[in-house]
């Protein structure tokens, strides 16, 4: 069979339910609303179509998505990306006759620590590249590509260690103590394997690009996510950027939560960031070099968070985007099985 988005996301969804339990705890949950407005302005005159594909947010064992209401004065239609199954909100204009469009989505979510970090139930087997599902989160993406200036990086830190696990532990280590997050300047954002190398430093995309190139080179299945993250500290209000993660697969164990930039970010929960993403955020989309459904006509997207437009074919920048969220009343903490 394949390796298709539809497919990829029955297995997650089914992997998870069916992992064993082996403790049963309170997990920490987080309530709110939130909302993506973007807006297009200054389409030229004579346009004949404009195109705006936004990330869709959907349900997965971590976050619950409810109440999604799309406010915008054209048609509307939610599609899936070809490869990973990613929801596209995809709005389409024909000829047309005002030079500005707004859409507007806002959602419900209650999202949990996810957290999977009972690593003495882990054994000694490989990372599982045999298995199809995997194929894609072993292989390179545009920008993180697996030559050979990779695979001797990556044979260089794990040099010694004898199984899948140390070798993640000792990348996660490694990017976390060599990284810098360091937003200063230019090149930093891309998630460009080299550009990180190179200058030690950058947001969360360059950290995840390090942490999954490495994995990859390494045998070690590991992928992408992109969302936005809730500040702990106040219950409402903008949030100015997206934020990303990523996890590994060990086989016989299943997918571990890495944030290799939180970890920077705050050393006091190093550990805690190896096996675990927090309450605080939200998931949109995962994976990298993002074809689109219906396809653009440009290139692949490097990732998938902010509107993307065309206007007849060609992509468009003018455009205004506010992401903001609202804390809700807590639910009663959820029993679940982590390990």
């Amino acid at each position: 069979m394949s390796w298709r988005g539809e497919c990829w996301r029955a297995l997650t969804l089914l992997a998870t339910l069916i992992l064993p339990a082996v403790a049963s705890t309170d997990v920490k949950q987080r309530a709110f609303e939130f909302s993506y407005s973007a807006e297009v302005d200054h389409i030229p005159n004579g346009a004949r179509k404009v195109s705006i594909w936004l990330p869709y947010p959907v349900s997965d064992p971590n976050q619950e998505i409810s109440d999604v209401k799309v406010t915008c004065r054209y048609p509307t239609s939610i599609k899936h990306d070809p490869e990973y199954g990613n929801s596209v909100l995809h709005v389409s204009l024909d000829n047309p006759k005002e030079s500005s469009v707004a859409v507007q989505l806002g959602f419900r979510v209650l999202r949990r620590e996810y957290v999977r970090n009972d690593f003495a139930r882990v054994g000694g087997e490989a990372g599982g590249s045999s298995d199809g599902t995997m194929k894609r989160w072993l292989g390179p993406d545009k920008l993180v590509p697996l030559d050979g200036r990779i695979r001797k990086i990556a044979q260089e830190i794990t040099q010694g260690k004898t199984n899948d696990l140390e070798r993640a532990r000792a990348i996660y280590d490694y990017v976390v103590s060599n990284m810098k997050y360091d937003k200063s300047g230019t090149g930093w954002g891309n998630g460009d394997i080299y550009w990180a190398c190179d200058a030690k430093r950058g947001n969360c995309t360059d950290f995840h690009a390090l942490f999954i190139g490495l994995c990859r080179a390494s045998g070690i299945p590991a992928k992408f996510a992109i969302g936005f993250p809730l500040p702990e500290s106040r219950g409402q209000g903008e949030i100015a950027g997206y934020h990303c993660w990523a996890e590994f697969y060990l086989k016989g164990y299943g997918w571990v939560p890495v944030d290799a930039s939180e970890a920077s970010k705050h050393p006091e929960k190093k550990e805690y960031f190896f096996g675990a993403h927090d309450e605080n955020r939200v998931q949109l989309s995962i994976g990298r070099d993002i074809e689109l459904s219906p396809p653009q006509a440009g290139a692949p997207l490097n990732y998938f968070i902010y509107p993307y437009v065309e206007v007849d074919g060609v992509p468009f920048k003018d455009l205004q985007k506010k992401f903001s969220f609202r804390d809700l009343n807590m639910p009663p903490a959820r029993k679940t099985s982590v390990g």
